[in-house]
């Protein structure tokens, strides 16, 4: 009895304080909620995401398309002032836009979708791309190459040449400045036939021949009888006749080698093709250089052998009936440069003033 009466002595404390604290800790674990000032704590907000620089950019930019590209003729050269435009299948959006002097087009900030491009220039047949499937920030580089209305290869391959290259005779001999000067060696058509060595030789001679050449010659010696020019040929009747005699040796010896002779031996085109469009410089910069630089009958740009040559012969060939003090081989040179400076002068003309003034100029 004693014993039992002696452990609920013991384990009566021990009880108790087990069902007090088990009452007592829920209320503990909830009183952790509670902050110092009264206030229930919610759970910590998560810390805010700092957001790149680059997440603010416009959506449309990023995904931002572009076709860019280059138009040639059928003989490798840049078709300038050509029309582009670019069609959207989805918006059916059209953007247009014209090739600069360097035959360049670009269309840049096209949406994502998929595209056609059409080319069109004056007398070139029309050029229409396959479909082209742009994605976002993709560049799409075209090289459109155009042809002749009606077909450049097929007129080459089915045409005859002989009458092609007569026609551009025909159209040359037709060229006069003021409806009077001869301006046969101007083409404006730039991708006008080639000429045969027949038809070199044929309008070489007959710009030789043509009346008013003789007049030319005869007002220039006039001008250098009134300045003395060559002194030793002295004056009067004689002293012109001379003269007369050295300039119409010098035009026939230059029309006949430059742009008969050694073109078709060189097989290259005598003309000058006006260019027409572009900056001032870059105009410039090209009639000049045709002085030096020629198309040659594949369509392909050379140095310009033929009429080099020919302003070299021409000055040694004037050795024969220069006065003795301007013979030789320096004077040889001197003159041969200063007839492709002449040259690169009357270009400049040719492609800035003679079209203006000339008949029979065939439309753009």
């Amino acid at each position: 009895m004693v014993s039992e009466v002696g452990r609920i002595r013991f384990y009566g404390p021990v009880v108790f304080l087990c069902v007090i604290s088990c009452w007592i800790s829920p209320t503990a674990i909830a009183q952790q909620g509670i902050s110092s000032s009264g206030d229930t704590a919610l759970p910590d907000a998560p810390a805010p995401v700092q957001i790149p620089s680059f997440a603010t950019e416009d959506p449309q930019q990023a995904t931002a398309a572009s076709i860019t590209g280059t138009i040639l003729d059928t003989n490798q050269h840049v078709l300038q002032g050509a029309r582009v435009m670019v069609t959207g299948r989805s918006t059916s959006a059209v953007r247009s836009a014209e090739a600069d002097h360097n035959g360049q087009f670009a269309f840049i900030e096209l949406p994502p979708d998929v595209y056609q491009v059409t080319v069109t220039g004056p007398g070139m047949n029309t050029f229409t791309s396959s479909p082209i499937s742009l994605h976002g920030g993709e560049t799409r580089v075209l090289s459109v190459t155009l042809s002749v209305f009606g077909g450049a290869t097929s007129v080459t391959v089915s045409g005859d040449k002989e009458e092609l290259a007569e026609q551009q005779v025909q159209i040359a001999l037709q060229q006069r400045i003021a409806g009077i000067l001869p301006n046969f060696y101007s083409s404006y058509d730039w991708n006008a036939p080639p000429l045969g060595a027949k038809q070199k030789m044929k309008l070489s001679l007959r710009s030789i021949i043509d009346p008013v050449s003789f007049l030319t010659t005869a007002g220039m010696t006039g001008v250098q009888q009134y300045r003395n020019t060559h002194p030793e040929y002295g004056g009067g009747i004689e002293g012109y006749g001379k003269r007369y005699g050295a300039n119409l040796a010098n035009h026939t010896a230059g029309i006949l080698l430059g742009r008969g002779v050694f073109p078709s031996l060189f097989h290259q085109d005598p003309r000058y093709f006006y260019k027409g469009n572009g900056s001032i410089q870059s105009r410039m910069f090209y009639a000049i250089s045709a002085a030096v630089v020629a198309r040659g009958d594949d369509g392909r740009w050379e140095p310009n052998y033929s009429h080099v040559l020919g302003s070299l012969s021409v000055a040694g060939i004037a050795n024969l009936y220069y006065p003795a003090s301007e013979r030789g081989a320096s004077r040889v040179l001197f003159n041969g440069l200063a007839g492709t400076g002449t040259s690169a002068v009357s270009n400049l003309f040719r492609e800035f003033v003679f079209k203006r003034i000339t008949s029979h100029v065939p439309k753009d």
